[in-house]
């Protein structure tokens, strides 16, 4: 994957009023990313400011309206990054990893996603973009339609599976269940519990193993790799 980017057919809304030129403008614009993830979990939404973001990203309150409208356009643009980053991780394991399947792949996904959820300053805050609004990424599209966009991607990709409409519903609902239970490990415990993470793997699995069987069944000839 060359570029893992949301998809070139989603209509993005824009967050950024023009796009760094010079590293040193890059460079300001990612520290008002991080200074927005680490307020977002030290304070929520509601209470974040542009003025707040420019106190503790160390810039003048102009810079930030240099590439930004307001508060939600920086949240909009952090959650973009969530997104790349989390596309970067899965393509990153899938080349370092060798999978029996499809199925083990799911698990290195989820993995992923509870990593990040751990580890990534407003990720347990933000997620993809959900907690503040559901068309964040895309404006006509909710934000789990294009993460199961990005994820039905790598899944042909890596394993060969035929693309189909059936194949796009069974992947979006499956996105949709996931991450319902795995809200609920992180209602649960602050760090994931972690029987609730096996069952969301569980879920997953065995809700795309039974509708590619069922596909398969009625498409013999391109039926992919099962359990």
């Amino acid at each position: 994957m060359s570029s893992p980017q949301i998809d070139d057919d989603c209509a993005q809304p824009k967050a950024l009023r023009r796009q760094p030129a010079q590293r040193r403008s890059a460079r300001r614009v990612e520290r008002m990313l991080d200074a927005c993830a680490q307020l977002l979990d030290e304070i929520g939404y509601d209470a974040l400011s542009t003025t707040r973001i420019a106190e503790r990203a160390g810039v003048a309150i102009g810079s930030i309206y240099q590439f930004f409208p307001d508060k939600r356009a920086i949240t909009q643009e952090l959650t973009r990054r969530n997104v790349e980053e989390f596309v970067r991780r899965v393509d990153r394991r899938f080349l370092a990893e060798e999978y029996r399947g499809w199925w083990e792949a799911i698990d290195a996904i989820i993995d992923e996603y509870v990593d990040m959820h751990r580890t990534v300053p407003g990720f347990r805050s933000l997620r993809f973009g959900d907690v503040v609004d559901l068309n964040l990424l895309d404006s006509d599209s909710d934000n789990n339609t294009v993460i199961a966009g990005r994820l039905r991607g790598l899944l042909l990709k890596e394993f060969g599976l035929a693309d189909s409409p059936e194949l796009d519903l069974a992947v979006l609902v499956a996105v949709e269940a996931g991450d319902a239970v795995l809200k609920l490990a992180f209602r649960r415990d602050p760090d994931g519990s972690t029987e609730i993470i096996e069952a969301a793997k569980k879920l997953i699995r065995g809700f795309l193993s039974r509708q590619l069987k069922a596909w398969s069944l009625a498409n013999p000839a391109r039926s992919p790799r099962l359990p």
